[in-house]
């Protein structure tokens, strides 16, 4: 390694040549060529990500709606306090650290929420998926998608001096199973990094430590790096947290590996979209209008739907005491943000209104001249379209060059 007078020390060109071999237990060609998605870039995510560009991954994609702020910082060694001072996006910040660790490093970040703004065809093109979130909410999204393409992913939680780490994968092992009837009514409870850091200093502690993060971190690493030799998970070589729970208590200093497993058959979450067809120059730019001129000239069929499955087309609201109506024209997850900053909405409760919803587009939808991304798609997204009775999964085509990011 050389460094050079104020400046981030720079890998040498023989980055992995000399010491990767003696880390005989996983294969470097393999990981290097895997390409591995990170959602949360927070103090878990950092943890991750620094040692995932240190087993030699090179094909990275990031992914957090969220700033950094000062108190970040305690836990977090990609972030600097003028990163928090400029309020720079996690995914953006972590993304350029990790190059200057290691240049040949493709890290493309996507400043955005996973339950929306992360197309299918994109995380089905990962060989490995590993969740460093801090709610109930975007796990359960996460899994869903993850399901929906047959993907394995790991995940990982904290909390003061506790954390966990558990894998799922389709057919073996379910997040949305392993949620009780609590959980499930809480499930749309959302409680950000920075309101638990708020809450928590309110009673006269930090919610995590640097320490926590570090240990969950490694093991999330560790099992994602072993779901990329999967011939030596069935032979026996490697063991993975699959079914199981890594627990770890830091105050008494005590470790466990526990059965945790669930997987019902008739849970709706293990809902497979195969096989997924190309979409031919079917793009979120393109007006729904011409989508479904495109789709019924594809299929022969003028009578075609597309089900919004995740998400809801909010067309106005209504006042429940004046009924009033607020044309909002966008997704329901762009609700309440557009009721922040909307002058009209912005004093006034989100409990204040009705949704007027749309749950599908076809020929009857109101409002053909919004695109694909108005109504709520992510680029590179996969879309269930239904021609008469049958069922087609179209990925949509790339409208940003994301291929050279991956392998």
């Amino acid at each position: 390694m050389r460094t050079t007078e104020h400046s981030i020390p720079t890998i040498a060109s023989t980055w992995g040549e000399d010491v990767f071999p003696l880390l005989s237990w996983f294969k470097l060609d393999r990981v290097k060529r895997a390409n591995v998605m990170v959602v949360g870039c927070g103090a878990l995510g950092n943890e991750v990500l620094k040692n995932l560009a240190l087993f030699g991954v090179e094909h990275l994609v990031l992914v957090d709606f969220d700033t950094i702020e000062p108190s970040n910082l305690t836990r977090s060694i990609l972030f600097t306090s003028t990163d928090a001072s400029a309020r720079r996006a996690k995914a953006v910040v972590a993304a350029e650290r990790l190059q200057a660790i290691n240049p040949a490093i493709q890290a493309l970040p996507i400043v955005g929420d996973i339950s929306h703004d992360v197309g299918l065809g994109l995380l089905r093109r990962m060989d490995a998926i590993i969740g460093c979130v801090d709610n109930r909410w975007a796990r359960y999204c996460l899994n869903r998608l993850c399901m929906r393409m047959g993907q394995s992913w790991v995940d990982g939680g904290i909390d003061g001096l506790e954390g966990t780490a558990r894998v799922f994968a389709p057919g073996k092992n379910c997040y949305a199973c392993n949620l009780g009837p609590e959980a499930l009514k809480d499930l749309s409870y959302r409680l950000s990094c920075a309101s638990v850091i708020k809450r928590n200093l309110r009673e006269g502690r930090m919610p995590t430590t640097p320490v926590i993060a570090s240990v969950i971190g490694a093991v999330e690493a560790q099992e994602a790096i072993k779901l990329l030799h999967p011939e030596e998970l069935a032979r026996g070589e490697l063991t993975s947290l699959c079914g199981k729970m890594f627990y770890y208590e830091g105050q008494h200093l005590a470790s466990r590996v526990i059965d945790f497993a669930g997987y019902d058959d008739d849970c709706p979450v293990h809902e497979r979209w195969e096989p997924v067809e190309k979409g031919d120059g079917l793009m979120t730019r393109l007006s729904v209008r011409e989508i479904l001129r495109r789709l019924a000239e594809r299929f022969g069929h003028e009578a075609i739907e597309i089900p919004l499955r995740d998400h809801r087309f909010v067309d106005y609201l209504v006042g429940k005491e004046d009924d009033r109506k607020y044309v909002v024209l966008r997704p329901d997850y762009a609700i309440e943000r557009l009721m922040e900053e909307d002058p009209k909405l912005r004093d006034k409760p989100f409990h204040a209104f009705y949704q007027h919803e749309i749950k599908s587009i076809d020929n009857f939808f109101p409002y053909p001249e919004l695109t694909l991304k108005e109504v709520g798609f992510a680029e590179w997204d996969v879309i269930p379209v239904r021609v008469g009775g049958d069922i087609h999964y179209l990925e949509l085509d790339d409208e940003r060059d994301y291929s050279k990011y991956l392998s």
